[in-house]
């Protein structure tokens, strides 16, 4: 079979991302590969450049670009941005809103982070009541979350307020109005790993409570610039306390430049998943309507009408997770959704060239096949069979290896069942249960199951 460019592309691409992760110490986290089965190389999943979009503070109903400039104002009384006029912004973003978007976000498979802040600007509990709307706008909010946006989209608490930092003991926010009370400086001096974990939990339960289910955190602004170290730990701990998680992320960093945005594998001691949490990077900035919804979008900074230029052009011929970020004030622009408009069209411009050469992922998911890739063993005998030793299942788990000999099918079974798989005509059709061949290389795509199988090759 004759290997067209796009295939080309998309395996040089995912060849180029596949690199081993670094945790943050600079250690290599990946098993180092066996000498006979150097040929074995782990592509991106289904061959294909993972996109998401990072959506941070959106909430139940309450407008945190209105609510947010105010105490932001107080905190920091010098700075100009904050001295915009939040008055004539409206208090909410509907749930009209969110289902308009959650929709067109289904119908065009985009997928992604979408955070809710417990107790937004301290406006209320969104586990007890919201001043302002009646308990059933809040409860039918809630429901709109858990329906529409959960199955495509990752949950996460974005701290416990996004402006006051809050007394654990009393639920109250601290009695000093300053930049270290504010959970965008947060904290101002070290604090323990166990004080970080407690803050952390504190903002899961809540959401918890909600009927929400987290795998991860985002950090508002610059929370926990003062304790990187401590941050994937607490965050880690946190997350496997509340809900039990296998495997829990966290959003911080924005990568620039010629930086990777491939995920990273920070560990708290051992080499084992129970100690493994995954940092998940953004890979652009936020121009859409920003933070406030009071910016004028440049949609052409994340791609061009023809997607030939822009960062996330420039991410995905990389080979590299890319990884939009924005604010969701910026998608309803107080009331104009010009932002949410600007990014439909950046959606349609991707998808007219990388359709078939991209692949949109929570960042759940992203973070699961990084760690996949790096901790799952494959060894290739002399016979032609690759063993399988996977930590944690992975959907759409995919692999080239050199098969210029291979004829039949490859077999693939599970502790002794087998599992089907079907040969399909390029790269670019490839799904769980697949395999294609080109120019001399067999691509197989499949639901890595946890613990050991093996694939027999013809």
């Amino acid at each position: 079979m004759i290997i067209n460019r796009r295939d080309a592309i998309r395996m040089t691409a995912a060849s180029l991302g596949g690199m081993a992760a670094w945790s943050s110490s600079g250690v290599s986290v990946a098993q180092e590969t066996p000498p006979n089965s150097a040929t074995i190389e782990v592509l991106h999943p289904r061959a294909r450049v993972p996109l998401s979009f990072i959506i941070d503070d959106s909430t139940c109903l309450v407008n945190m670009g209105h609510f947010c400039m105010p105490q932001f104002a107080h905190a920091w009384p010098e700075r100009d941005v904050y001295k915009q006029p939040w008055r004539e912004w409206p208090r909410e973003i509907p749930d009209q809103f969110v289902r308009e978007f959650g929709e067109w976000c289904a119908q065009h498979d985009v997928k992604g982070k979408y955070s809710i802040v417990p107790y937004p600007a301290c406006v209320g509990w969104l586990d007890r009541t919201l001043p302002g709307w009646s308990r059933q706008d809040l409860d039918n909010s809630l429901a709109l979350v858990r329906d529409l946006m959960m199955p495509n989209w990752d949950i996460h608490p974005e701290m416990i307020t996004h402006t006051r930092v809050i007394d654990l003991k009393t639920g109250r926010p601290m009695a000093e109005v300053n930049a270290g009370t504010m959970e965008n400086s947060y904290p101002q001096t070290d604090i323990s790993t166990d004080h970080l974990t407690e803050y952390l939990a504190y903002a899961l339960r809540i959401l918890k409570n909600c009927g929400l289910h987290c795998d991860g955190i985002t950090t508002p602004g610059g929370f926990g610039n003062r304790v990187k170290d401590k941050l994937p730990v607490a965050a880690g701990q946190a997350v496997r306390d509340v809900y039990g998680s296998e495997l829990p992320h966290y959003f911080k960093y924005v990568k620039t430049g010629d930086e990777s945005t491939a995920p990273q594998l920070e560990f708290d001691g051992n080499n084992v998943l129970s100690n493994l949490t995954m940092n998940v990077p953004a890979g652009t900035g936020d121009w859409f309507g920003s933070w406030e919804g009071s910016k004028v979008s440049q949609p052409d900074l994340y791609c061009n009408a023809d997607a030939t230029s822009g960062r996330m052009v420039d991410l995905i011929e990389r080979g590299q997770p890319a990884v939009m970020l924005c604010h969701w004030p910026g998608m309803y622009c107080n009331g104009t959704q010009t932002g949410f408009e600007a990014f439909k069209r950046v959606v349609t411009s991707l998808a007219s060239r990388f359709g078939d050469e991209t692949l949109w992922m929570k960042v759940s998911e992203i973070a699961r096949y990084w760690a996949a890739k790096e901790l799952t063993q494959l060894t290739r005998d002399d016979a032609g069979t690759i063993a399988i030793e996977a930590p944690l299942a992975c959907k759409d788990f995919t692999i080239s290896l050199d098969a210029t000999a291979i004829t039949k099918a490859p077999a693939l079974t599970h502790e002794g069942k087998p599992v089907k798989l079907t040969e399909v005509a390029s790269v670019s059709r490839l799904e769980s249960g697949t395999f294609a061949r080109a120019d001399g290389k067999l691509i197989i795509c499949l639901d890595l199951a946890k613990g050991a199988s093996r694939l027999v090759l013809g």
